[in-house]
């Protein structure tokens, strides 16, 4: 037999680092209100999904019920929404966007009752409120508008 050289144990390799995604954004909580005070039929709320899609409701809306939607966006620049109402009907509108639990927008409008459909305000009836939803994401190309 041959003498073996005794060597002390190696140091312990450090532990591997957490695997961190560094490119992964922050994400904010989005919480889109709105409500219609009085007589209001196809109500419609269309809102940002997420930073890229616009997603649309068609809650009913009594007088002091709350339509409530929650998501999760990484640029909350870009959180908006649109309440509208179908005419002859009117009623006062109110939407609110928080991000992460505080208030950023908030808008409240009267949509008085009409006989006849306004012809030129293609928008009567629509509260709009924080960003517009046509607008695109940074990074992602304009929609162009439809041909007409």
């Amino acid at each position: 037999m041959l003498p073996a050289v005794a060597t002390a144990d190696p140091e312990p390799a450090p532990p591997p680092a957490p695997a961190t995604d560094p490119a992964a954004p922050l994400l904010h909580n989005v919480t889109y209100k709105a409500r219609a005070d009085g007589t209001s039929r196809g109500a419609v709320v269309a809102y940002k999904a997420d930073d890229h899609n616009v997603n649309s409701e068609q809650p009913t809306l009594l007088p002091g019920q709350t339509f409530e939607i929650n998501t999760v966006m990484a640029d909350p620049k870009l959180a908006g929404m649109e309440l509208s109402i179908q005419w002859p009907y009117g009623s006062n509108l109110h939407c609110e966007i928080l991000v992460d639990d505080q208030t950023v927008a908030q808008a409240d409008q009267f949509i008085a009752p009409r006989v006849f459909r306004v012809k030129d305000d293609p928008l009567y009836g629509t509260l709009q409120c924080g960003a517009p939803l046509n607008i695109p994401a940074p990074g992602q190309e304009p929609v162009p508008p439809p041909a007409q």
